[in-house]
Parts: C-alpha cells; structure tokens; sequence
C-alpha cells in the first residue's frame, strides 16, 4: 500500500534536537531505506526469470539486521522490526525452500495474528477490550450488512479492502465505525484499528464471506451472519482464524500453523519489551507485520516472472535511482523525519507519471481506464478476491500523486527546454536517472521498431498490479520505523489524513463515505 506521511499531532521541529544530530538521522534513514530497496531490486535483476528458493532474500535480511537506533529513537520500535525479520526467516526457511506464487501473497498476513494474541495473553485489560469489541460488532448488522452489500456490488468503485487510511470500502473504515460505538478505552481502540490496516490482522477483507455466501444462494439476511461470525474470529482467535484462512485458500508452501508457532516463540521477548517501553499497542501489531513482506513476496517466484521483462525490470532500477539520488540531495535540506518519507514516495511518483507521459499517457487517462475497466470486473466477477483491485488503487494513487506534480512543473516551464523538475514539498526532483536508463531510452528495441509508442507505458500497466517496488514499500517501511522510535507513543495506524484517492478524486463521488476526521 502507497505511503506518505502526514503526522497527526504535527511534526518534532528540528529545533527540539541539534542540526548536526537531526542530519546525522536523516542521513541514516536514508541509507537504511535505500539498503533494503536496493537488496530487493538486485536480488530480482539477479535472479529474474529463475526459480526463487527463501534464500535469495538473504540480502534483504542482512540490509535489516544493520538497522540500528540513533538518539532519540526507540530500541524497542527497531527490535520489533528487526527481530521480526529475522524470525520470519529463520522459521520460513525451515519449513520450505521456496512459496508458490499464489502463497506468497499471504506471507506477510501471519505475524500480526500472533502479536495480537501476545498482548491478549500479556494485558488481560486489551483482551477484555477486544471482547467487547467483538461483542459490538455482533451488534452491527445493519452496518456490516450495509457495507458487504457494497462492496459486493461495486457501490465505492476501486478502493482498497486492506488500507493503511480510512477510505471507503476498507476493513478499516467498518471498524472505525464499529468502534466508535464500543465503550473501551481509546488507546485500545487505536490498537483494534490500527491491527487490520498496516497491521495484518489476518487476510480476511470485509466483505469476502458476504459475497461468496451470496452468490453460493444464501438469503442476504443469512450471508450477513456469517460474514459477522468471520469478522468476530479474525479478533477472537486470530492465529486459528488465519490457518483456517489459509486452509481454504489452499495454501500448501508451508505449515502456517507451524510457520505461525515458531514465529512466536521468537516474537515473546521483542513484544514484551516494547509493552515495558511504553510502545503503543498500535505500533506493537503493526511493525513486526509491514517489514517481512519482502522476504518470499517481494523477493519471490511471482516477481522473478514479472521482470524477466527488461522494461519491468528497467522502470524499477529507474525508479530505485530517483529515489535514491533525490532521497541523498535533500539530506541537508530536510526540516523534519515526516519530509524524507514525502520526498522518497514523492520522487517515486514523479517518476511513474513521467514515465506515462514519456508514452503520451498520464494519470488523468489511466485512473479513467482503470476505474471503467472496475466496474465491468464487477460484473464479470462476482466471486472475486476482495483484494482483487487493490494494488490497482495504489498504483493509481501513485500516478495521481505524481501528476499533480508533473502538471505544476510543466505550467512553471512553460516554452523554456530543458529538464522537467518538478517539487515535492518543496524539494526539487531530479528526473535524469530515467533518461540515463538505456533500456528506457530505447523502447524501439522492445516492440516493433517503427511503431514503439506504447513500451514504457504497457510496462507501467503491467505494474499497475504489483506496485510494490515503485510506491515503495521496503523504503515506507523502514523509513516508518524510523519515525514511529521517535513517537513510540502515537499509533502511527491508520494515517489520519485525507488520501487524495484518485478514483474518488477523478472519477468517483465517495469522499462523503471517508472515515478520516472521524477515527477514533
């Protein structure tokens, strides 16, 4: 999921704590981002097109054990990184040599599940707050039957089911509202909330029983109880409710119950000592969760097969040096933690519009596409995976983003030559790594030579359904953990802000059905 920072209580001015220490941060954050997308990207461009066995991501795995708190930062919020990673590993690579692609989705689903079950057992007070919120959304069929019915239906237009804000059509915004009715203490609400967005509490999306339940013949009243029995057990008994998950999707890499008990005998000790750090249980059941995707999902069968395509593969080394050439420019320039992840995702975003508009595509063109093309694969697919469309979503927030920049860059330069530069958040954003990519530079060499409109912008349609490397998420999820060890205290889960959804901004009326001003 796309990830830029908004902060909800505004950020620590670089005042509170000297240039030098702040540069010094900075700089660090930056390389440790940059070190874990660069192990992703080169493992991939090593390995493309063969097989991928758990050890390739070995380098992602050394990039994250080098991830260490400075200052201010919290050792605990790292050590839930860190550990996690390692113990994801380590346990993975016991139980198999490689995951299927179809499996490897599901990957980064089974470490929330058992943190969550770790605060039950260490906090008898959170456990009794999640009780009393499964009771509250017993209480909820109108809501819930309300919502899967739209879902089911298409009613939002693409959104995302797992998000890490609080739009329409998300888990996340039906349990906002579930919570805002269920009298337990806020903090506890945060931790609820924040479980099921960058926390992975489960693979369960709102909606999914409801719909197959439907289309399976049950009554409407019917299919709602049973998608109220399965939202209960995802906060029941998370652990049982994921391996079950998994039994019906047939997964068959490994032994997740075994994946999922070997991971908590590793994951006791860091959960334990972040709850005696005074870490938010938001933070708690969201960080050990965003960092091991990259292990067996990014670095994986699935991604090995997508960029055997030299311009796939080319448009994420492209991206990956924007990112990093911007990211090491505005170093000296940074006025808070929150702007190296606006810049980082930021930079990222120009350089996929830039990369549509290079083929006479942009943002406005492909939100268009992509939103019609939806609501026909509604109809098309009733039984869909409610995650189906989700990265779709990303990637059109992405582009969207970028867009907005692009477009002010281009009015700014009106009929002067010369390089686009764009700004993020003030920061100038260096485009030339793009024109200094040989293979981007040529598409003539991949399509028939005469007629190459159309390479550049079909490998960006293409990666409109695994966006991982471009929006980035092991850049946004390193760069987050350094953020969060400076406010251990604030749940950085959901994110509080409005998400400029390009579909809603473009071409769907949903801003109405957002829950972002009302999160609890």
């Amino acid at each position: 999921m796309e990830q830029y920072w908004t902060p909800r209580a505004g950020p620590r001015e670089t005042s509170r704590r000297g240039n030098e220490e702040m540069s010094e941060l900075y700089k660090k954050m930056v390389h440790e981002a940059m070190a874990a997308q660069r192990a992703d990207v080169e493992t991939v461009r090593k390995k493309r097109g063969q097989s991928f066995v758990i050890d390739d991501a070995k380098a992602y795995l050394d990039a994250v054990k080098l991830m260490k708190p400075i200052g201010e930062q919290s050792k605990a919020v790292f050590s839930l990184h860190v550990e996690s990673v390692k113990a994801h590993f380590d346990v993975l690579e016991k139980l198999t040599q490689t995951v299927r692609p179809e499996d490897d989705p599901f990957v980064e689903h089974y470490q929330t599940p058992v943190v969550m079950e770790i605060l039950y057992d260490q906090d008898p007070a959170f456990k009794k707050s999640v009780d009393a919120f499964v009771k509250a959304i017993g209480k909820a069929e109108a809501l819930i039957g309300k919502e899967s019915a739209r879902r089911y239906a298409g009613f939002y237009g693409p959104t995302c089911v797992v998000d890490f804000a609080l739009i329409p059509g998300s888990t996340s915004n039906v349990v906002n509202q579930v919570l805002q009715k269920t009298d337990i203490p806020a903090a506890h609400k945060q931790a609820i909330l924040a479980s099921k967005s960058w926390g992975m509490n489960t693979s369960y999306g709102i909606g999914e029983v409801f719909a197959h339940e439907v289309e399976k013949g049950a009554t409407l009243a019917d299919a709602v109880k049973a998608e109220i029995k399965m939202l209960q057990a995802v906060y029941e008994n998370p652990v049982e409710t994921q391996a079950k998950l998994m039994d019906d999707a047939g997964m068959s890499s490994f032994d997740c119950r075994k994946y999922m008990s070997g991971y908590r005998k590793k994951m006791e000790a860091p959960v334990r000592a972040a709850i005696d750090d005074g870490i938010h249980y938001g933070n708690i059941v969201t960080i050990p969760a965003y960092c091991v995707g990259d292990i067996a999902h990014h670095i994986a069968q699935s991604t090995f097969n997508m960029c055997k395509d030299d311009v796939i593969m080319a448009t994420i080394d492209a991206a990956t040096e924007v990112m990093d050439r911007n990211l090491n420019a505005a170093v000296p320039k940074f006025r808070n933690e929150y702007d190296v992840l606006s810049v980082a995702t930021g930079a990222s975003a120009c350089a996929a519009e830039y990369l549509l508009e290079l083929d006479g595509f942009n943002a406005i063109m492909v939100v268009d596409l992509l939103t019609k093309r939806w609501h026909n694969y509604v109809q098309l697919y009733p039984r869909r995976g409610a995650a189906a469309e989700l990265h779709n979503c990303d990637f059109m927030d992405m582009i969207y983003r970028g867009w907005k920049y692009i477009d002010k860059a281009r009015r700014a330069q009106n009929g002067h030559s010369g390089m686009l530069k764009p700004k993020v958040g003030g920061f100038d954003i260096d485009l030339s790594p793009i024109h200094e990519n040989e293979v981007l530079m040529n598409p003539q060499r991949y399509a028939y030579p005469a007629c190459a409109i159309t390479v550049r912008a079909s490998a960006m349609l293409r990666l409109a359904d695994y966006p991982c490397l471009l929006t980035s998420e092991p850049v946004t999820a390193t760069l987050m953990t350094n953020i969060i060890a400076l406010h251990k205290e604030v749940a950085a889960a959901p994110a509080r802000i409005c998400k400029d959804c390009a579909s809603a901004a473009l071409m769907d009326f949903r801003h109405c059905y957002c829950q972002w001003r009302e999160a609890v």
